[in-house]
């Protein structure tokens, strides 16, 4: 694989440090799930930590770039061209009930276009990367979108509710983040859904581009209410018309 940026490496360094922090509070869910509290305060918790984690490190390696984060918002800073893009646990309702399937998510924005970003699944340990012409990977291997041609060979992934379910074979997964990223590496051959936030799918925009992927178009000044739909090349056009009531 190609040399990766500085940047890139501060992302991943990041998320390896806040993963420990992770992995640590996933493994007292369990036992929270039994008790008379329950354990929803305690991933409160571990996502304002977990992003602090995150926030601290990016910061003390680019503290002029600017922030945008899923619990602290849009944070303005000396550098406007440049904004990290966080996500400390998308997945937050698996989390909750104990299911291995979330991720840490960090991208960069720059110039407005995602140039750079991370999905680290810390159960799994599985790490998907990309950055603007230089390819998608994960963990270390270059990743590619599927190859399929045939709807009905195809399998789907989506969340929320849909208002009509299209004839095609659908999965919910509870993670938008490791949705895009299994979408970069052919596990999914489209993904679709729509109120997403933009650190729910930044760093899946720039995976799925450069595993050769098509995403339709978004607007990376609308942080909100955003509708995504994301292929393989072979299926795009099929899968929106398949999806034109969605």
């Amino acid at each position: 694989m190609n040399s990766i940026s500085a940047n890139l490496n501060i992302m991943i360094k990041a998320s390896n440090k806040a993963s420990k922090t992770l992995i640590r509070d996933f493994g007292e869910i369990e036992k929270l799930q039994v008790s008379k509290k329950g354990p929803k305060d305690f991933v409160t918790n571990s996502d304002l930590k977990t992003e602090k984690i995150i926030i601290d490190e990016l910061i003390k390696a680019r503290p002029n770039y600017s922030i945008l984060s899923e619990e602290n918002g849009y944070s303005e800073n000396k550098d406007l061209k440049n904004t990290w893009i966080i996500d400390p646990i998308d997945g937050t309702v698996n989390f909750l009930h104990g299911i291995p399937h979330f991720a840490i998510s960090i991208a960069l924005k720059t110039n407005n276009e995602i140039v750079s970003g991370l999905i680290y699944d810390p159960i799994k340990d599985e790490m998907f990367f990309a950055e603007k012409n230089n390819g998608a990977y994960l963990n270390n291997r270059r990743i590619r979108v599927s190859n399929k041609n045939n709807l009905d060979e195809c399998l789907f992934v989506t969340g929320g509710k849909l208002k009509n379910e299209p004839d095609i074979t659908i999965r919910k997964s509870g993670c938008a983040a490791l949705d895009m990223a299994y979408i970069a590496s052919g596990r999914y051959d489209g993904y679709f859904q729509d109120g997403l936030n933009l650190w729910d799918i930044a760093a899946g925009i720039i995976l799925v581009k450069e595993a050769g992927g098509i995403i339709s178009d978004i607007n990376l000044n609308n942080n909100e209410n955003i509708k995504v739909i994301a292929s393989n090349s072979n299926i795009g056009s099929k899968l929106r018309k398949k999806l034109d009531n969605f």
